[in-house]
């Protein structure tokens, strides 16, 4: 049985999945991120340091420990898509997709004939689920496509109605630098804000999960308030600096120091 179903139980149960976003290509470091509690793990082809092969140990890890691991791959290319789930991959988001016709070939990468266009080699993928069954390797993979640009929001009613999609997730930096505002997380600009609750509504109506990137547990708890519903609230290469620069300022003595914000994309 594919993990994703667990993320899909707790949504059809009202529920919320939290999880982290790994940058740092070790499979120890994502390891270590699977704490009790957590949800899910995404593994970041796409701006982090990871290549397939770290990919590939980061999954082994993060699935060991009974977290599911989704990816976001490097971009919108069904042969990206198809490799990294046929790895085992429980799900994908997919970054910059900006119309219904980059939604749907997100999901054709990920689902197989006649829904879509993958190729037929889960190598792993069937070993991890116990199957070779299309609708076991292909039809329960989750697809997230990323709206992050203006043409996007514009175009959210209709990309969350394609057929097939699981969910749209947003990166609060990238959808700022779209809409012309410097790339940071936790925005509270109105246009960003409008923007978000936009994508949020647009989800909802057209029965699809709500995602988004959170700088901290404190954002996510505000993101799970509002009706997102896969939330990550952490993230690797944030989190060590950021502890490290607390400690630092303890070490010294000198605790009304302030302390680097750590953010991230």
């Amino acid at each position: 049985m594919a993990l994703a179903a667990t993320l899909r139980k707790k949504w059809d149960a009202g529920g919320v999945a939290l999880g982290g976003w790994a940058t740092i290509p070790s499979g120890f470091a994502a390891e270590l991120m699977c704490v009790d509690g957590i949800d899910y793990v995404c593994i970041d082809q796409q701006h982090g340091l990871v290549d397939y092969i770290n990919m590939l140990d980061m999954l082994r890890a993060i699935e060991g420990r009974g977290v599911v691991p989704i990816t976001r791959v490097p971009a919108n290319e069904p042969w990206m898509i198809g490799k990294a789930l046929d790895a085992g991959v429980q799900g994908v988001v997919v970054p910059m997709v900006s119309t219904r016709e980059e939604a749907a070939k997100a999901v054709a990468g990920c689902r197989y004939f006649p829904k879509g266009v993958r190729s037929f080699g889960p190598a792993r993928a069937s070993m991890v689920m116990n199957s070779r069954d299309v609708k076991v390797v292909g039809d329960s993979v989750l697809c997230f496509v990323m709206v992050e640009t203006r043409l996007g929001v514009e175009n959210v009613e209709e990309i969350a109605a394609t057929p097939g999609l699981d969910g749209i997730y947003i990166g609060p930096a990238d959808l700022a630098l779209g809409l012309g505002l410097p790339p940071e997380l936790d925005k509270t600009e109105p246009e960003h804000v409008a923007a978000v609750d936009k994508i949020l509504k647009a989800c909802q109506k057209h029965n699809v999960i709500p995602g988004i990137q959170c700088g901290s547990g404190k954002a996510a708890a505000k993101a799970v308030e509002k009706g997102f519903r896969l939330v990550t609230f952490t993230k690797d290469s944030a989190v060590l600096p950021s502890f490290i620069d607390k400690e630092l300022v303890a070490a010294r003595g000198d605790a009304g120091a302030p302390v680097k914000e750590r953010g991230y994309t």
